[in-house]
This record gives C-alpha cells, sequence and structure tokens, in this order.
C-alpha cells in the first residue's frame, strides 16, 4: 500500500495510491497520514477499503511530505563504508546520529531552497524508515515489527556549516526544504528486504549516486534498534538511514548545487522525487 499527503502546504490532505497511479482521496477516512493511523492494527483497515470507492484527486495536485506531524527526524551519519572514505572520516564503531529540523521538511517535488550565505549546499539520497509503534529498547530481532513503512529521503546538506561553522552537524542539515520525504510512504509489507533496494541521484541528468542498501554498515533493524537504547521512537518518527557514495563534496574538484540545477532521485519502489533548485530569498 502507497500512502502519501496532497494539496497546498500546511493544508494536505490524505490519498492513496492506487494501482493505475491515480491519487485517491483519503480525507474521509482518516485524518492524516500520522500518529496512530501508521499503526499496525489502523494500516490493515486500510487495506481492506477498496481503492475505486474513494474519491480520484486531480492530477495537478502537489505531493507533500508523505508523514505528518513527524515527531522527530533522525538521521544516521556515515553508514556507508565508501561515503565515509569519500568524506575522509573513519567508519563509526556505532552508527553516528544527528537531527534534522523538522522545519526542514518538505514535499518530494518541493524547490530545494538554498540557503542564505551558502557556497555548499550538497544533496543525500537516503532510504528513509517510519516507525508506526513506539519502539523503547528493542532487539535487534523484532525492531523491523516496529516500522510503518520506506520512503525516498533527500538529506540535503550545507557543507560549510556542517563542518566549519562549530558545533554539531544540525546547523549543516536542517536548513528549510533540506527534508524532501516522499512521495510514497510504502507500508513495510511492500518491501521484502529493506536491505535489497538500490538507490540513485542525478544532478542535471548526470548520474552521481548509484548505490544499494546492501552496504549499509548498519542495517535497518540494527539502526531502530541502537536508536531505541537511548530514546523512545514514535509513530510518525522518521529515520534517515544514510547514504551511498557520489555526493559533491567526494569530487575533486567538489561539485555543489547552484540555482536552476535539477535533482532526481528515487529508490526502487518507494517512488521518485524531481527537485528544482532555486537561490533563497534575500530579504
Amino acid at each position: 500500500m502507497k500512502l502519501l499527503r496532497y494539496g497546498p502546504v500546511g493544508a494536505e490532505k490524505p490519498g492513496l495510491l492506487d494501482n493505475h497511479g491515480q491519487i485517491r482521496d483519503l480525507s474521509n477516512v482518516v485524518e492524516d497520514i500520522a500518529g496512530e493511523v501508521l499503526s499496525d492494527m489502523s494500516l490493515e483497515a486500510l487495506r481492506t477499503i477498496v481503492p475505486a470507492n474513494l474519491p480520484i484527486v486531480e492530477s495537478n495536485q502537489r505531493i507533500g511530505p508523505c508523514v505528518g506531524r513527524v515527531g522527530k527526524f533522525l538521521c544516521i551519519g556515515l553508514n556507508y563504508a565508501d561515503h565515509a572514505a569519500e568524506s575522509g572520516l573513519e567508519l563509526p564503531e556505532e552508527p553516528v546520529i544527528f537531527f534534522k529540523a523538522n522545519s526542514a521538511i518538505a514535499g518530494p517535488n518541493d524547490d530545494v531552497v538554498i540557503p542564505r550565505g551558502s557556497v555548499k549546499t550538497d544533496w543525500e539520497v537516503e532510504l528513509g524508515v517510519v516507525i508506526g509503534k513506539e519502539a523503547k529498547y528493542v532487539p535487534v530481532e523484532t525492531a523491523l515489527d516496529h516500522v510503518a513503512g520506506y520512503c525516498v529521503v533527500n538529506d540535503l546538506s550545507e557543507r560549510d556549516f556542517q563542518f566549519h561553522r562549530s558545533g554539531q552537524w544540525t546547523k549543516g542539515k536542517s536548513c528549510d526544504t533540506f527534508g524532501p520525504i516522499g512521495p510514497w510512504l510504502v507500508t513495510r509489507d511492500e518491501v521484502a528486504d529493506p536491505q535489497d533496494l538500490d538507490l540513485y541521484l542525478e544532478v542535471n541528468g548526470r548520474r552521481f549516486q548509484d548505490g544499494s542498501t546492501k552496504t549499509m554498515h548498519f542495517d535497518v533493524a540494527t539502526v531502530i534498534s541502537h536508536l531505541s537504547q537511548f530514546m523512545s521512537l514514535q509513530p510518525g518518527d522518521v529515520i534517515s538511514t544514510g547514504t551511498p557514495p557520489g555526493v559533491g563534496m567526494g569530487h575533486d574538484p567538489e561539485i555543489y548545487l547552484k540555482p536552476g540545477d535539477q535533482i532526481e532521485l528515487g529508490v526502487t519502489g518507494l517512488g521518485v522525487q524531481r527537485q528544482i533548485v532555486s537561490a533563497g530569498r534575500v530579504d
């Protein structure tokens, strides 16, 4: 099942993608794709709905972030050996955890806005994990039972802010529009193995990232279990699980996004994001 949210920013409605690629309106069934709607019981009830009985949504609607009311936006750094190497950093002994501000969350096809003072805005295609059931001190063996579904994430980063402006990575990760998620939340029953998904990212038609979740240093179950030792994970929390090699920072010379660039990224079975890069407002 592929769930989504559509409509203007801040006024998104819940929807479902049918087998013909048509969006169906769920607003008379659930209030939002958020919170308890992500529980196993609620998702099972949604599966019983016949999509043809739901109203069709006009095709020109904006697609919003696939999850609403996100509590935590957690990210795992240096989770692919090749990406750690291109970053000039050691592969960690435990998952590297950082947060993106929730205000960074954007729709999958919304413009990416280069922040004021940016000189190194970069891209990162990642597998996103959406929690559906509270996870607290969970073992690796049952960690995936706490997943509602999976989505595409572009973990955009401003490298100068991230590495040269002191403090944690959050400064370079949390700019507005730096967290597109979606287009769909694909429920976990449709993802046979989260460690067997291909990821790619292109800028202006040139492929920069071409990887697989097979090469993750810490797999999804390990990441969830590890995080749950330090904080409870709640329904609607989003975990971005790391990026394969090919980011702009890893090239010689380095390559960064500029206004007018077009980004396309995707993960097997989870859909495609397409973004245009724009300059930020100067006021």
